[in-house]
């Protein structure tokens, strides 16, 4: 198997072309004629790039950036398409390091051409020397299979062309996967959603912080950020670019990489399961996945997994699947495991345990079997499901007052396993914990809880947390996930119906997947809560949309725990054969 060393790099060799971001870019540029010609020589374009344009078939003009091996061609070619500018930030008296991540830029680009493949870093519609409106991801199904189709027929262009991309980058490579063009032969597409929808609102909860404040800080207008509070429900607009609506027309292999802590952790195994396993003729059997335990950025908190701080690190997968796809070598990596994935364990900082290691599977999930742990009297967490007639705990959920964020799959701000002791002791924060385990418990697969729950009025939150208590007390964040009670039924239109006041119901807290070793000596532990500010949006527990004339409101929420009530953290047990 491909050392972890290895696999690393390839989690954020695609990212690589999106450090030199710029939030401060104006997110719109006017369109020019479609009749518009090359324009003059641009002193912007880093060393060993040549500019290229295209038109799209309406008529709006894009540019590249061409980096040639040394030689004669054609070539295959390896696109990506940026958001972020091709060009890098060009002023280092704007940003002192932009000097080095132009560097870093080229660096990346010859890593391709000295494999042998033309590199074509593109700026999308509306974004640095492109024209047109940028409408984030609207039109790259569309702009993306003429993009394809441009770098598939140019003079250097031997006619294959693989797509790469990490986080934005590789939501413009599913997209024109999407649209099927003739030329895409492959893609490598590191960190990146099944659909914006699931990703924005979780559980039908805005991600606040990541979401309304990501936008705020590229300067759009507190008017569409009204409307983008509302957007909770399943609609077309959503589901025009959405990859669960759209890859069945998928057609070629692609190599998913993801991260445990990443933002794209759901989405990157669900494209992947559902291309490997139900895929159209040229995606079905013909994909890869690897997970690693990293974010969407550096990890917060006391832990550090062994080859997460090495990310950047060199190593040869992405490069290996494109020689097999695009040049049509036997190099060996179909032979390969589909699944490689990093299996978590202890991981204090300078102290990690062996048990964290790559594993291999012919499928995800591998199999495993689903284990109930009960939350039950006190503060206990048992495999031994309720027997009691009636059991609940309640607490008050105060808006004025939310459970403070500490880690979990964030963008903007700290991320990863912090330790949710900072939270404190709060009547409206609950913790149910096994006792100290007496044997390893390795999971691995999708993580979910079955909460019964009820509140005195017609809406709340409620917030669920998978947690790895070490024997020192710290209580490592693993996974957390809201849901909206409005939307325990779904989320189209006529899903929606408010609580019945006091009445229990059955809602199901989708937590994603994870793969960890809850060492002998630690506790595994489930947390409840109505809340987690600001990675969540507050609910004002009144059922008015965002923005509603209701004055927000404190409820009692309850959690049931009897025998008719079963709530339980539901874990997908499995049983490696290095398990110790």
């Amino acid at each position: 198997m491909t050392s972890w060393r290895k696999l690393a790099f390839a989690s954020t060799a695609a990212l690589l072309l999106a450090t030199a971001a710029d939030p401060a870019v104006a997110q719109r540029r006017a369109a020019a004629s479609p009749a518009a010609e090359k324009p003059a020589p641009w002193p912007g374009l880093p060393p060993g790039a040549t500019e290229e344009y295209m038109l799209l078939r309406d008529g709006v003009r894009l540019a590249a950036n061409v980096f040639k091996p040394a030689g004669t061609g054609p070539w295959p070619v390896v696109l990506t398409r940026t958001p972020y500018l091709k060009d890098g930030r060009i002023d280092p008296k704007a940003d002192p390091r932009g000097d080095e991540n132009r560097k870093r830029l080229v660096a990346q680009a010859r890593r391709y051409t000295d494999a042998g493949y033309v590199l074509v870093v593109q700026d999308v519609r509306g974004k640095g020397r492109s024209q047109g409106f940028y409408s984030a991801f609207e039109t790259d199904i569309e702009d993306g299979y003429d993009a394809v189709e441009w770098a598939g027929t140019q003079a250097w262009s031997n006619g294959k062309v693989g797509m790469t991309g990490g986080s934005a980058l590789g939501i413009t490579a599913n997209s024109a996967a999407m649209a099927a063009p003739p030329h895409l032969t492959a893609a490598y597409v590191v960190v990146a959603p099944a659909d914006r929808l699931s990703y924005s609102y979780p559980g039908g909860v805005l991600k606040e912080k990541d979401t309304i404040g990501w936008l705020r800080g590229q300067g759009v207008s507190e008017e569409v950020l009204n409307r983008t509070r509302n957007r909770a429900l399943d609609d077309v607009s959503w589901n025009r670019v959405a990859m669960t609506a759209n890859r069945k027309y998928i057609q070629i292999p692609i190599y998913n990489v993801g991260g445990w802590y990443d933002i794209f952790n759901g989405g990157t195994v669900d494209n992947f399961e559902y291309l490997q396993n139900h895929g159209a003729p040229g995606a079905r059997g013909n994909q890869k996945l690897t997970m690693g335990p990293f974010g969407h950025g550096n990890l917060s908190g006391d832990l550090a997994y062994p080859g997460s701080d090495r990310l950047a690190l060199g190593g040869d997968q992405e490069i290996r699947w494109f020689d097999h796809w695009l040049k049509g070598q036997d190099n060996g990596i179909m032979a390969e495991p589909p699944v490689q994935y990093f299996m978590m364990a202890s991981a204090k900082k300078d102290a990690f345990s062996p048990k964290n290691r790559m594993l291999t599977s012919a499928n995800w999930p591998p199999a495993y079997r689903e284990v109930r742990y009960y939350p039950s009297g006190g503060d206990d967490l048992t495999t031994a499901a309720p027997t009691a007639d009636e059991k609940k705990t309640s607490y008050r959920y105060d808006p004025a007052s939310p459970v403070p964020t500490f880690g979990g799959a964030n963008l903007t701000f700290e991320r990863g396993p912090e330790d949710q002791r900072k939270i404190g002791r709060r009547q409206d924060y609950l913790r149910f914990s096994t006792p100290p385990l007496d044997k390893d418990v390795a999971i691995a697969g999708p993580v979910k809880v079955e909460l019964w729950a009820a509140t005195d009025g017609p809406d709340t939150d409620f917030v669920a947390k998978l947690v790895d208590v070490y024997p020192d007390g710290y209580e490592a964040l693993v996974l957390d996930a809201p849901i909206r009670a409005r939307f325990r039924n779904g989320r189209m239109p006529q899903d929606i119906r408010m609580m019945t006041p006091g009445a229990p119901e059955k809602l199901e807290i989708d937590l994603w997947p994870t793969a960890l070793t809850f060492e002998k000596g630690h506790r595994i532990a489930l947390h409840i809560s109505s809340s987690n500010a600001p990675r969540f949006e507050v609910n004002p527990n009144t059922g008015e949309p965002a923005g509603g004339k209701a004055k927000p409101r404190v409820a009692v929420n309850t959690i049931y725990m009897d025998e008719a009530h079963p709530t339980a953290l539901v874990l997908p047990v499995v049983y490696p054969l290095d398990l110790r």
